[in-house]
């Protein structure tokens, strides 16, 4: 019912009329919306995404409130502003769920990872890539039409143990890519977002496509280029190149004693035994602490990176993720 009352509130009126049949059944609810199958007069199968504008206006006032919030308390206590920038996280869950509220955004999303893939097509294999077709003239705001493709979520493969680790290496090379070399990626790749479909990954929900400027993408490369070697030191000078200003002289070496010994039992640990997601947070609260600045492009890596941690803790727990990335360094390097 939900999903009906949202076409006829906010769809035009000759929407429904482009179908020759919706499906009365979701393949998908949440609290914000609902995703129908239905078929175009073409015969074409295609998904339905529609969003309940209500939820859009709701968000919006509950984190104005929590930012008055957050401006009192640092004002009140000003170290607090050192605990992690709690203003650019929220402005970041803001971001983030904003656009996935918005169905034009995630339209305008595919077409700026398509745009990428396809100018990457004469230098760097990202065929194992693919995007669902999108309706654009069915497209509004709170509605979203794009080709059905068929196939189970890695999320749903996961949960089966039917994926491969070698798969999920595939799809780090390619997020890999978009991330390193371009700056420019998927910004929610949880595992319920990609599809595996005839042997390739199709990337769903891109609503929220994160950027980084160079300095910090090539400053993570190198980062994780030294991690798959082992090397703090490179990894440690890497961290504070991506920082807005450097640290120098008695203050980098004191924060280099601190990273090897935060990294002392790292080296050949598998990612049951440390969480690449919770060591990069520690890492980057190392980096503020010493007196390093970072653009908030860093939280969408650290969620990207969340996603893929976990992703291999579920699929191969034993593996030494790190020293599996680094067959891409290569790879990387030649496009930053």
């Amino acid at each position: 019912a939900d999903f009906f009352y949202i076409l006829k509130k906010s769809a035009p009126s000759d929407f429904v009329e482009q179908f020759a049949s919706i499906a009365k059944s979701p393949l998908a609810t949440a609290s914000v919306g609902q995703v129908h199958r239905g078929k175009l007069k073409s015969g074409e199968t295609v998904v339905i995404k529609a969003i309940k504008e209500e939820v859009t206006e709701r968000f919006k006032a509950d984190v104005s409130g929590i930012k008055k919030l957050i401006r009192f308390s640092t004002w009140v206590y000003p170290k607090l502003k050192k605990a992690g920038d709690p203003m650019g996280i929220i402005e970041d869950i803001e971001r983030f769920t904003l656009s996935e509220l918005d169905l034009r955004r995630e339209v305008q999303g595919q077409q700026t990872l398509r745009g990428i893939h396809a100018e990457a097509s004469q230098h760097f294999d990202l065929s194992k890539l693919i995007f669902p077709h999108v309706h654009d003239e069915l497209c509004h705001k709170n509605l979203m039409v794009s080709e059905f493709i068929e196939g189970p979520t890695f999320d749903e493969l996961l949960s089966e143990g039917k994926l491969g680790y070698d798969q999920l290496l595939d799809l780090f090379r390619i997020q890999g890519y978009y991330m390193f070399c371009r700056g420019v990626f998927h910004g929610d790749l949880h595992p319920g977002n990609v599809i595996l479909s005839n042997g390739r990954f199709v990337f769903v929900d891109t609503g929220f496509i994160a950027e980084v400027g160079r300095k910090m993408r090539v400053g993570l490369f190198n980062f994780f280029a030294g991690l798959s070697k082992n090397d703090y030191g490179a990894c440690a000078k890497s961290l504070n190149s991506m920082s807005e200003v450097e640290i120098q002289g008695e203050q980098f070496r004191k924060f280099t004693k601190a990273f090897e010994d935060l990294y002392q039992n790292f080296t050949g640990a598998t990612v049951s035994q440390i969480s690449l997601t919770q060591q990069m947070m520690k890492t980057i609260k190392l980096g503020i602490h010493s007196g390093m600045t970072f653009e908030r492009g860093i939280f969408s890596i650290i969620r990207s990176l969340m996603y893929l941690d976990g992703m291999v803790l579920r699929c191969n727990p034993d593996a030494i993720l790190l020293n599996d990335m680094g067959q891409f360094v290569g790879e990387f390097k030649k496009h930053l």
